[in-house]
């Protein structure tokens, strides 16, 4: 799908548009070949340049080719899986030509729409190098915002394995752990790109731009980090609610056992006064269901008192 927006001047304003002109925002989501390719011949722009976002294992990097400025970085995805969120990364390639700006990536993120939908102040299609910079700082934030939630979301299901003794819980913290592996992993990556673009002479020029860089650099650190003590926190969490599901399942067998235990006390009794033999006490007794009735009772209830004392009731 091709979108193409521009900042009207007089207005301020971001407008789509259908053709491709100076100063514009071109979206590239998921595109065919036949879109590549027309937008390739349009722009001038390396169609390996337009296709390298496309391909899910792409890697943070930069690269420059006459005129064209290729980044691509990895940026935060939430979805909707089995009534839970799930986080991965996908890589976004954000293109800087002489004239226009070019974002290609295989699904719409919220990163963009961000823009489209004009939550960003003081954003200009034709500012290309604060454009660029606007998405990095967008994206080191959405980082930030998700990592929040993956720690959120931990406590909650932390509070349940208190009380759990099934492996739903266990599966939802593997989950967000390799949530997190993902994230650490694109947010190094991107901070090695981050590092190489502050020696690009691009973004020399302003001195502002290279101030929101700085401040970029950062927030990724920062995300870093955040990254890897929840990792840490949540693998200390599963081994410690590991043993604590273990240990709920042992209570239960515990009481379970103990409940048996006691239960047989009666069946043994009252199948020993069942026999049809000479010999059975209280046999010419009128009372004698209840005496034995008696002695049962009597004798579960010290064994309950027993198990108890034991802990093992």
């Amino acid at each position: 799908m091709i979108s193409i927006y521009k900042t009207i001047d007089n207005e301020q304003t971001l407008k789509s548009t259908d053709s491709i002109e100076a100063g514009c925002w071109i979206n590239l989501v998921a595109p065919s070949r036949e879109e590549l390719i027309l937008v390739s011949k349009k722009t001038n722009v390396p169609l390996d340049f337009l296709k390298a976002a496309l391909d899910e294992e792409e890697t943070s990097r930069i690269d420059l080719e006459e005129h064209n400025l290729l980044v691509i970085v990895d940026i935060p995805f939430t979805e909707m899986e089995d009534n839970s969120l799930t986080y991965d990364s996908y890589p976004l390639a954000i293109i800087h030509t002489d004239s226009l700006i070019i974002t290609v990536c295989l699904k719409n993120s919220k990163i963009l729409t961000d823009f489209i939908d004009k939550k960003i102040k003081s954003f200009f299609t034709f500012k290309r190098s604060r454009f660029i910079l606007q998405i990095l700082y967008r994206i080191a934030s959405y980082y930030l915002l998700y990592l929040r939630q993956i720690d959120k979301k931990s406590l909650m299901i932390e509070q349940k394995l208190h009380r759990s003794m099934k492996n739903k819980e266990l599966i939802q913290l593997l989950s967000l752990e390799k949530s997190l592996v993902y994230f650490s992993t694109s947010l190094k990556s991107n901070e090695i790109t981050l590092e190489k673009m502050l020696k690009l002479e691009l973004l020399k020029k302003y001195p502002e731009d290279q101030d929101i860089l700085e401040d970029v650099i950062i927030e990724n650190k920062q995300a870093i980090e955040m990254a890897n003590i929840y990792s840490n926190i949540l693998s200390g969490t599963m081994d410690a609610f590991a043993s604590v599901i273990s240990n709920n399942l042992n209570m239960v067998m515990k009481l379970l056992a103990s409940i048996t235990i006691v239960m047989s006390i009666p069946n043994i009794i009252f199948g020993s006064f069942g026999m049809n033999i000479p010999g059975i006490p209280f046999i010419h007794n009128p009372n004698a269901f209840w005496i034995v009735y008696a002695i049962a009772v009597l004798i579960c209830f010290i064994t309950i008192l027993i198990l108890r004392k034991k802990q093992l009731f």
